[in-house]
């Protein structure tokens, strides 16, 4: 379909409306860099029509321009039912983003202060770098999807965005310096991960070879022709060339190349577009392919008399008045290149009764084991509509069996030994109102932490923006460090996350198996969060759910049945805060209860750790009434946690309890050491537990007996 759409706009659609288009994007990019007023060139340029301190970047868009002219009348002519998608790999593009956005109205019609008219082409141009959203893509620009900051993830987001969803084309622009991350270079061979786990769309990728990375030369450059091909055919790809100088044969290319591409998942070869063009294309003649085109490659041209005669003669260059009309319209021969302006999609609604369903889902766990009831859920919520899980290589290992009768994994879940692709398909996949888990181990979960936050940033911008959310990130990580080796043993993605501050974020840390199976249908149902799920595979302990709907609704609930009846100042709190610290600690207010009746003892489990942070700065942190009615004013406090001990004390913040808090959690051994060895070292064995409470409250310090 697409490849037949591509040649059918290529016979309607004249070469030179999609030429104009390219050079109406070029010039509206270089008046975003350089200038503050006159940017139709309607007068003599002057220099006080130039910005003092020009800011941006050049070197991208002039690719970037070719791609988006190009792609327009194939985007203008989309029928009903079908999607094609601009995903950009690099954020720097901004300037691009914005002059197109502006040309489809669509810009003026997200933003009334930028539409297409006498003022809002001055403030597009005048306004840049824009301090409201920037000078990078975001999702402030319409019509333009960058999902973060990092360099690498966006060929297997775009490929996550057409899982499931054969009617969308995923069209990604990706740098040729971008080819040199990991995440990139390992997107090319992924693609056989999802032989045979659905109906997909396709991806075609267009690679901007330009030569040069930001500093230097790019790898991919130093490839002859030749290898260049044996490299892109080697990882299962069919490359098509284009100069970027002839719009005429750049179009043919992609109708040749959409014409050989493959939905994702259908073996064989699909095509990638190779864009040449040198770097900096445009400018003036000495600076291009050199380093200085990356950003802004002159750079004082309001001061240097030399360079304002460069800018002057670079600007009419394009015949501004040709292009745009005097009210800032684009010309009548460009409109046949461009698409129309298109409201954004419906969005998800928020989903009610979350606390109800997730109950009802541990009354139905409890008391069997993790390996039964985890992948029950996740194959319930895959009968409810569009899901998938991701893993690297690790659903076995995590007691996830979602295997059907033959032994096969369910279509609907991908195995990749790769984290940042793992992550990176479920961000394209959340990202187009799908939902999806990340299932992995505790310590190697780290490895996405900048996709993730870049994630969280991309999201908090949608929100400022008020667009519809999405659903959520959602994380399970087991296979926990305290059941493994020493390499093995790290939780310190919910540090540093914790240290963001986001308020979407929320880390579940449920005390049981039916506990877990709660956390994960509350977290799959809601929108707009990021949850994590820490929960090891190994808990053979159960608890009374008679807090449950409390614990999900507010994070944290006493637990009666360890608990001293009563409003009264207690003795001792215990708070547990995981499944391996409500075990050590449960066993810890059996034995209080039992030999010490007159300690007054309370125990409270936190089951999201957010509910612990100070006041307002998160949606679930206890008010102060709520924070001493669960942890007391006076009485000392136990907290154990399977994460780092840093965490509690960071979010508990200017509210600390202070000296009456002891925190227990993992300290790193600096040496493998056994399990019972290193709780011992954290301080969460019997007869440490048992010495820290006895000594807290004046007791004698006997270990008593079973």
């Amino acid at each position: 379909m697409w490849a037949d759409l591509a040649r059918r706009t290529n016979r309607l659609v004249p070469d030179a409306s999609v030429a104009a288009v390219a050079d109406t994007l070029d010039y509206l990019c270089l008046a975003q860099l350089y200038l503050r007023d006159n940017p139709l060139l309607t007068r003599p340029l002057t220099r006080a029509d130039v910005k003092t301190r020009p800011a941006g970047h050049w070197g991208v868009c002039p690719p970037v321009n070719r791609a988006l002219a190009a792609l327009g009348p194939l985007q203008a002519a989309v029928p009903d039912g079908y999607e094609l998608h601009v995903l950009h790999g690099a954020g720097h593009a901004g300037p691009s983003a914005l002059a197109h956005a502006y040309l489809t109205g669509r810009l003026g019609h997200a933003h009334p202060h930028l539409r297409q008219d006498t003022a809002g082409l001055h403030e597009l141009v005048a306004g840049f770098p824009r301090a409201d959203f920037g000078g990078e893509i975001t999702p402030m620009i319409p019509g333009h999807l960058h999902t973060g900051g990092q360099l690498g993830p966006a060929l297997a987001i775009g490929q996550g965005a057409v899982l499931d969803a054969p009617h969308r084309l995923s069209v990604v622009l990706i740098g040729d310096g971008e080819c040199e991350t990991g995440t990139t270079a390992a997107s090319w061979l992924a693609t056989r991960a999802l032989h045979g786990t659905g109906a997909h769309g396709t991806v075609l990728p267009v690679v901007l070879l330009n030569g040069m990375r930001m500093g230097g030369r790019s790898v991919l450059s130093t490839l002859s022709r030749t290898e260049l091909t044996a490299y892109f055919t080697g990882l299962g790809h069919r490359p098509v060339y284009s100069d970027g100088r002839d719009v005429a044969q750049l179009r043919q290319a992609v109708a040749e190349a959409l014409s050989a591409a493959q939905p994702l998942g259908i073996p064989g070869p699909s095509s990638v577009l190779v864009l040449t063009l040198d770097k900096g294309h445009g400018a003036p003649a000495h600076l291009v392919g050199t380093p200085a085109v990356h950003k802004t490659p002159l750079r004082d041209p309001a001061g240097v008399p030399a360079e304002f005669d460069a800018l002057a003669e670079w600007l009419i260059s394009y015949q501004p008045a040709q292009l745009l009309t005097s009210s800032g319209r684009p010309r009548s021969h460009l409109l046949p290149a461009l698409p129309l302006p298109s409201p954004e999609p419906d969005g998800l609604q928020q989903p009610r009764g979350c606390v109800a369903a997730s109950a009802q889902v541990a009354d139905h766990a409890g008391g069997r084991p993790f390996a039964q009831v985890v992948p029950e859920v996740l194959r319930g919520r895959s009968e409810q509509g569009p899901f998938r899980v991701f893993s690297p290589d690790e659903l076995a290992s995590n007691r996830l069996d979602l295997t059907d009768e033959r032994g096969r994994l369910v279509p609907w879940a991908v195995e990749v030994l790769n984290e940042e692709l793992c992550h990176a398909w479920a961000q394209g996949y959340t990202e187009t109102g799908r939902h999806a888990l990340v299932a992995t181990y505790e310590a190697f979960a780290p490895i996405t932490l900048s996709l993730v936050q870049q994630q969280l940033k991309h999201r908090a911008v949608r929100r400022h923006a008020g667009l519809a959310p999405l659903p959520s990130l959602v994380y399970l990580l087991t296979s926990l460090g305290w059941h493994n080796t020493l390499t093995h043993q790290n939780p310190s993605l919910t540090s540093a996350l914790l240290a963001g501050c986001d308020p979407t974020l929320h880390v579940l840390t449920p005390a049981d198996p039916a506990r877990t199976a709660a956390a994960l249908t509350f977290a799959l149902r809601k929108l707009d969060r990021c949850t994590l799920v820490i929960a090891g595979k190994h808990t053979t302990v159960h608890h009374p759910l008679e807090t449950i709907d409390e614990e999900l609704r507010h994070g944290i609930a006493i637990w009666p049945h360890l608990t001293h009846p009563g409003p009264d100042e207690p003795d001792l709190v215990l708070a547990s805060a995981s499944d391996l610290s409500a075990e050590a600690l449960g066993t810890l207010a059996q034995r209080l209860l039992a030999d010490r009746p007159d300690l007054r003892l309370r125990y409270v489990h936190v089951h999201d750790l957010t509910a612990l942070a100070e006041e307002g700065t998160r949606p679930l942190a206890l008010a102060p009434a709520a924070f001493a009615r669960h942890f007391g004013t006076r009485a000392p406090i136990v907290l154990a946690t399977s994460g780092h001990p840093a965490d509690i004390h960071a979010l508990l913040g200017r509210r600390h309890p202070g000296t009456r808090l002891t925190v227990l959690g993992y300290r790193d051994p600096g040496r493998p050491v056994s399990q019972a060895h290193l709780r011992q070292l954290c301080g969460l064995d019997d007869a440490s537990l048992w010495q820290l409470a006895t000594t807290l409250t004046d007791a004698p310090k006997e270990i008593p007996g079973p």
